[in-house]
């Protein structure tokens, strides 16, 4: 793959920029601050941008369909509608534990959610991996976890990946039709650098981004690490595919952790890459499971 040379589309400054995501009926993207509180959107040139103050840290943004998205805002889901500028709680999650937050996630093709909590000090291992239930309930696939992150399906719907930042390891599981994880194995460690969000893009490759590792890495469905792609920033947090032929590549970063001498020399930190592909990603899957809206 020839490398592309990443661009900036939108620059916001954000502290912890995560969780971006393509809504083809806008033709947009939509990310979060996480540690600024905002949700941001913008068209794949960068224009018809606007920004939202959310009541709490922001962890990720899905589609549900009709102009609403379902956003995992501290430790609860919430029902944010822009059109009205509005949240509205739809359940808690971890409310017994007041040091969590609720961190990445993915729909899959059966409109389930996946999603992540941590310890919002990244220090104790009271994370989760959940997988929201028909009945709208959180239904815990995994624990002991400081960091979760980069849920993602390949595109059978068969292997799921999920992160351990911390651990620096990617792992796959088998992933059955009733959302039952099975055969957990190692998938990928990384070396330079934290992983952080990961998708997957058409020909099954797990894209991941590094968070302190200036890169982007994608690996083959085996693990291989096949190709690298490289920013003028430290820490890269999530990519997403979108535009019309799913060939536009979106990419969140953040200035959280660095010094002002750091930020001085890294002023794109914290602003939206993005770049073209080679090969396109896969569609973002409407979440239709587990919330009555």
């Amino acid at each position: 793959m020839i490398a592309p040379h990443p661009v900036c589309l939108f620059n916001p400054k954000t502290e912890l920029g995560e969780g971006p995501m393509w809504h083809a009926p806008e033709q947009a993207f939509y990310f979060v601050d996480i540690k600024g509180r905002k949700i941001h959107r913008c068209d794949p040139e960068g224009g018809n941008q606007a920004s939202w103050s959310v009541p709490g840290q922001p962890g990720f943004i899905v589609p549900a369909g009709h102009g609403r998205f379902v956003c995992g805002i501290g430790r609860a889901l919430y029902l944010f509608i822009p059109a009205s500028e509005t949240f509205t709680h739809l359940c808690e999650v971890e409310g017994a534990l007041p040091g969590n937050r609720l961190n990445d996630a993915h729909v899959d093709a059966r409109g389930r959610l996946w999603f992540g909590s941590m310890d919002n000090h990244e220090t104790a291992p009271s994370g989760s991996l959940y997988r929201l239930g028909a009945d709208g309930r959180a239904l815990s696939q995994e624990s002991g976890i400081i960091i979760t992150n980069g849920p993602a399906c390949s595109p059978d719907g068969r292997t799921f990946y999920h992160t351990d930042t911390l651990g620096k390891t990617v792992h796959a599981y088998d992933l059955d039709n009733s959302g039952s994880l099975s055969r957990k194995r190692h998938f990928a460690t990384i070396g330079n650098g934290w992983p952080d969000g990961s998708t997957v893009d058409a020909e099954g490759c797990v894209w991941v981004a590094l968070f302190g590792g200036r890169r982007v890495e994608r690996y083959s469905p085996a693990g291989e690490l096949l190709d690298t792609i490289y920013f003028p920033c430290s820490n890269i947090t999530k990519i997403a595919f979108g535009g019309a032929d799913l060939r536009t590549v979106l990419v969140t970063t953040a200035w959280k952790g660095l010094s002002p001498a750091q930020r001085a020399e890294e002023p794109l930190a914290g602003a939206l890459f993005t770049f073209r592909a080679p090969v396109p990603g896969l569609p973002q899957h409407l979440l239709t499971t587990g919330v009555s809206l």
